[in-house]
């Protein structure tokens, strides 16, 4: 694996951000086929940027040597309740709130937005009394279950704000 420091050229200001790469010629075919995106504006135009080499002291290992981690004993499983939150545990990554605003871009542009009535137009698809579509809205804990428990497939997703918000 290598690491990269990288930066956006897509706006005005250059973006940095990192990342981790099979090799060289793997970083080098994904920003070809454009599949290296800046997590701060979603552009594919990225480079490398200027990196320090990790050198080692004499006897010592490299500064970004792998070394096994020790495997931890599993945590305790508690039930999750309503009010946990897993994006409450900290700070959203950068990446992952652009591939979030990404995701939201493609559902609001390929889906009807049926508000409130999600759960009841879920219903009605599943029945086959409405055409059959992709759908997103709102649904609270206990409708989203119950959707399942009626052998409704649904998603949750964190609805991020726009990118261009």
């Amino acid at each position: 694996m290598i690491h990269y420091q990288l930066r956006c050229t897509s706006m005005a200001e250059e973006h940095a951000f990192d990342g981790w790469y099979k090799d060289s010629a793997a970083f080098d075919a994904l920003v070809k086929a454009g599949m290296v995106e800046c997590p701060v504006c979603g552009g594919s135009a990225v480079a490398r940027a200027l990196m320090a080499p990790a050198i080692p002291k004499k006897g010592r290992p490299a500064r970004n040597a792998v070394v096994p981690a020790p495997v931890p004993a599993p945590a305790p499983v508690s039930a999750p309740t309503e009010t946990t939150h897993p994006a409450a545990a900290g700070p959203m990554p950068d990446q992952l709130r652009a591939m979030l605003q990404k995701m939201r871009a493609e559902v609001e542009k390929n889906c009807d937005y049926v508000g409130n009535e999600f759960a009841d137009e879920a219903r009605r698809m599943h029945r086959g009394e409405t055409e059959r579509r992709g759908i997103f809205g709102e649904a609270s804990d206990s409708e989203a279950e119950a959707l399942r428990d009626e052998g409704i497939e649904v998603g949750r997703i964190p609805w991020v704000p726009r990118a261009d918000g």
